[in-house]
């Protein structure tokens, strides 16, 4: 889904802990050239576009269709690579994320701009730090800014928010309503902190 995680930008401090984690909600992780030259040649075109055939299918058939053999039911696949890999730069509509370490906070942020790309679309950020959460949100930019939650919880799902599959279209779906039929701003926190 256009609403979904595209990629995950983390700060090389705490990469392993969140590495560790994702193996443990059924992540298959890549980190060797082999695997990711494996995918790469898998899921995407001699132009660098989607392998259209791989759209939508699990995790599971698109490492058997890369030839990687994995003997457990996974979700997601997870590579580490650099922010000009085509995994980063094309929306890859399978259960394959990039995952790309950076320095600092301000390398993370940085990163994350430019892989957006200026569609205003979706960021989400993990912090503890307001100050951070407030930053990211002012350079970000975008029409759904998600703080400490999955991105679905910017358009509704367990959270606030129009519940919908798409931003905004021509007949107003979306993070649109028939009420307003604007592409509004929003910006929603969850987990971290509770202001009563």
């Amino acid at each position: 889904m256009c609403i979904s995680e595209k990629s995950i930008v983390v700060v090389s401090s705490i990469a392993d802990t969140l590495i560790d984690e994702l193996i443990k909600n059924d992540v298959y992780y890549v980190n060797n050239n082999e695997e990711m030259l494996k995918l790469t040649i898998a899921t995407l075109t001699n132009d660098m576009t989607v392998n259209k055939t791989l759209e939508g299918k699990s995790a599971n058939e698109i490492l058997k269709a890369a030839g990687i053999n994995c003997d457990r039911n996974i979700n997601l696949i997870v590579v580490e690579t650099i922010k000009q890999h085509p995994f980063v730069t094309v929306e890859m509509l399978m259960p394959l994320i990039p995952l790309v370490s950076v320095d600092n906070f301000e390398s993370a942020l940085d990163t994350a701009l430019e892989i957006e790309q200026g569609f205003k679309h979706t960021a989400t950020i993990h912090s503890q730090s307001i100050e951070r959460l407030n930053i990211a949100a002012k350079v970000m930019q975008t029409s759904v800014f998600v703080k400490n939650g999955a991105s679905l919880v910017g358009i509704g799902v367990n959270g606030e928010g129009d519940t919908s599959f798409t931003i905004a279209t021509a007949t107003g779906e979306g993070t649109t309503t028939a009420r307003h039929f604007t592409r509004r701003r929003r910006c929603s926190l969850t987990n971290g902190f509770s202001i009563r």
